[in-house]
């Protein structure tokens, strides 16, 4: 694909510095450098000083605190905004930078294991990636059950599995896999998607058969049907599972992120392919453990009416809700596989399950429902 560069139509002079002034700025950023080198070892210091590293106390994973994570990432942000006008960074940058630095300074003596439903090159694993850094140990399992599994034998510290997408909706394994896991959620990861198309041929007119998840052709229903409407289309069990099919066989080309592209040796035949601009994937990470508040949180609940023929049932479960002024942002019914015709709900809240006017929300809701149980409380996704 040909980028075509259009001239400003004003032609702006840039100023050409003499070699003596490039010389000198580089000096001062080879001193900026320096000091930005002393402060971040003087940062990981700190951080063994707090039990970051592992110890004889305890383990790594118990000095990982996501909700203290996500106060210093807002906090990079405000001091972003208040340096607006003096050249800063993208807040976006800004956020990748302090959760690297987070990152090194957590796995000084051994990273973090999350596991993530693979294989290399989904955006399950970018977004393990996005929310705990590259200083993490990202592992590759085959399913989403394999993921709950290590997490609940502690062969992972934590998992990342995907929720809902903002085009398809929500991913139902996940939301099953909760009604018998012991996991909490601990956090989440938003992940803009943006869908290639890849393979080994050059031209489109190449392409016999398109592979990819069944949430990408999804994505990407409207675009295939207006380019490639001839095309065989193929579920497969993961984008990069489909990808690895685009190197391996002729004429078959696969939708996937950039990273399964770099990954599989692929060219990138046609980019941002995905039907809405805003199509984005929520992330949930779980763990065995029960956070603290960070200022700014969300609450999911798995709860049953136990009656759900009676007029009115619903009504009465959301009730405390509405009373104690409290937002549901999500509510999803799923089949609470005990028994046919029986169904259970996950909601979405805003606040964190120690905040007093969810608290009194919850024990109202608790004392309505024949099944209460508080998945997590969790910060809310930073960028």
């Amino acid at each position: 694909m040909s980028l075509q560069h259009k001239k400003s139509p004003t032609k702006r002079r840039r100023k050409t510095l003499a070699p003596s002034n490039i010389a000198g700025l580089r000096s001062k950023i080879d001193d900026v450098d320096r000091r930005l080198h002393d402060l971040l070892n003087e940062r990981a210091r700190l951080a063994r000083k707090v039990g970051v590293s592992k110890g004889k106390e305890g383990r790594l994973v118990d000095f990982y605190h996501p909700e203290r994570e996500a106060q210093v990432l807002r906090m990079a942000l405000e001091r972003n905004a208040a340096a607006r006008l003096t050249g800063a960074l993208r807040d976006d940058e800004v956020v990748r930078l302090f959760r690297e630095i987070m990152s090194a300074c957590l796995a000084q003596e051994e990273p973090l294991k999350v596991g993530f439903l693979g294989p290399e090159g989904t955006f399950s694993q970018s977004a393990v990636y996005k929310h705990f850094g590259h200083s993490a140990r990202a592992l590759s399992l085959a399913t989403i059950d394999e993921v709950f599994h290590e997490v609940e034998a502690g062969l992972a510290d934590f998992g990342v599995v995907p929720i809902e997408n903002s085009t398809e909706g929500s991913v139902n394994h996940t939301l099953d896999r909760f009604l018998t896991s012991p996991l909490h959620i601990c956090g989440e990861v938003e992940m803009r998607i943006r869908q290639n198309l890849m393979g080994s041929m050059r031209s489109l007119r190449e392409i016999k058969r398109i592979c990819s998840h069944p949430q990408s052709l999804a994505q990407c229903r409207q675009w295939l049907k207006e380019t490639l409407p001839d095309v065989e289309l193929i579920a497969e069990s993961s984008n990069a599972e489909s990808a690895r099919r685009a190197r391996d066989e002729k004429d078959t080309a696969a939708i996937a992120g950039e990273t399964a592209a770099e990954v599989y040796g692929l060219t990138i035949l046609s980019s941002d392919i995905e039907d809405r601009p805003d199509n984005t994937t929520r992330f949930l990470v779980i763990g065995r453990r029960v956070f603290g508040p960070s200022g700014n949180d969300r609450t999911t609940l798995l709860v049953s009416t136990g009656h759900t023929e009676s007029p009115g049932a619903l009504y009465r479960l959301l009730e405390p809700l509405a009373k104690n002024r409290v937002s549901l942002t999500r509510i999803e019914s799923r089949p609470s596989q005990r028994r046919k015709w029986d169904y259970v709900f996950f909601m979405d809240l805003e606040g964190h399950r120690d905040d007093p006017a969810l608290a009194s929300a919850l024990a109202g809701l608790k004392s309505r429902a024949s099944l209460f149980r508080i998945l997590g409380s969790y910060p809310r996704a930073v960028l």
